[in-house]
């Protein structure tokens, strides 16, 4: 018997709230699900400075942060999130605790996945990953279900959701973790919510949270593309004292330097990821000759500084029906004369070229260009 079922008056066990909270909470959303695999991860070496850029704000002790990091497409920005959640997760907030990791929670949204689409089951999500980590707090989240279980739906009230499932655990730590590095939460790809408005409400939400003095210091590093609503929400009058916005100019020493997901020194980090996956591709096939360094530079430089097109192009060679060496070859052929700017187009568009029906490769792609709900760019890469 849940609790919908129990009689008027009688008593709802801590237990049953509980376990009626890990059956709504999304473990999908969670940063290493098996859902998400293979999880997209910064090779280490690469994005060394964007990384040690994000790792030095959640280290900060003194304030709040929502940790803004966006780019187009493909650029590794989810790469990017799960690399810092998983060295949060290693990183405990004391020492002397057996659990309490500094990743206090994770959300990692999908359009091709209905409750990940939609914020109804964000806050109910992090309550049980929160109650997880710090186990001192679970009695505040059972006893919220058990004032109000409409609390679960996903319909009910986002403000209501947060007040009761996030704000009101976190109060409840503040004096705890007072001397203790801050805990974060990591939440990706935030533009795969299918609902602006929904969007709109969580930012202003978060900013909220963030800026209310009763709650411990925290960080959430929130990744999305650089859409237009979520721009909007973030650049609010309320939301500047909480947000920092990555691209961003930092300085130090008298030296400016940009911190980015795509300039010059991504180039190098796509080489790194080539070789290695060429290593990899070697470790299997023993007869497969590495290319040269020059070859790598001109594969890295189409991929128009975009991991994801590295990593079609990585997919391509490596397809596991065709010679590899000839795939290398094609795929040198087909890079040989493109131009910059135009690279990632007609790269794509050599690959459909090589298919044995390539008018019926044309003809499925016209269909999903043309979808009212279109494909996310992660799904167009695996089709392609």
């Amino acid at each position: 018997m849940n609790y919908r079922d129990q009689l008027p008056g009688e008593p709802r066990s801590s237990e049953g709230m509980w376990d009626r909270l890990s059956q709504v909470a999304v473990k999908g959303a969670e940063h290493d699900s098996r859902e998400r695999l293979p999880h997209p991860k910064c090779l280490e070496g690469t994005r060394v400075d964007l990384l040690n850029h994000i790792h030095g704000l959640v280290d900060h002790i003194c304030k709040s942060r929502l940790i803004w990091l966006h780019g187009t497409a493909g650029v590794g920005k989810s790469a990017a999130a799960f690399t810092v959640a998983e060295r949060m997760r290693g990183l405990k907030v004391a020492t002397h605790r057996t659990m309490e990791k500094r990743l206090a929670g994770t959300f990692f949204f999908s359009r091709k996945h209905t409750k990940r689409s939609t914020t109804g089951y964000f806050f109910a999500t992090l309550a049980y990953q929160l109650a997880v980590n710090f186990p001192s707090i679970r009695e505040d989240v059972n006893e919220a279900i058990h004032e109000n279980p409409a609390l679960l739906d996903s319909d009910k009230s986002l403000r209501d959701q947060m007040e009761a499932l996030f704000l009101r655990p976190l109060r409840a730590l503040q004096f705890r973790l007072r001397d203790y590095p801050p805990p974060v939460f990591v939440i990706d790809a935030l533009d795969e919510c299918t609902s602006e408005d929904e969007v709109a409400l969580l930012i202003s939400l978060l900013g909220q949270a963030l800026r209310e003095a009763e709650l411990p210091v925290f960080h959430m590093l929130l990744t999305s593309r650089s859409e237009a609503h979520i721009r909007k929400a973030m650049q609010k009058e309320e939301m500047l004292p909480v947000v920092c916005e990555i691209p961003v100019k930092i300085s130090g020493e008298g030296v400016a330097s940009i911190i980015s997901l795509d300039g010059a020194d991504v180039d190098n980090d796509i080489c790194i990821f080539l070789e290695h996956s060429f290593k990899e591709l070697q470790s299997r096939h023993t007869d497969f000759p590495q290319p040269s360094k020059d070859e790598l530079a001109r594969l890295a430089s189409r991929a128009g500084r975009r991991f994801i097109v590295a990593s079609t192009m990585m997919k391509f060679i490596d397809d596991g029906d065709n010679d590899p060496r000839d795939r290398l070859r094609l795929m040198l052929e087909l890079t040989s004369e493109l131009l910059p700017g135009t690279e990632v187009y007609k790269f794509y568009d050599g690959i459909l070229s090589t298919c044995a029906e390539p008018k019926k490769a044309y003809m499925h792609l016209s269909i999903v260009a043309a979808l009212a709900d279109p494909l996310p760019i992660s799904q167009i890469s695996k089709l392609l």
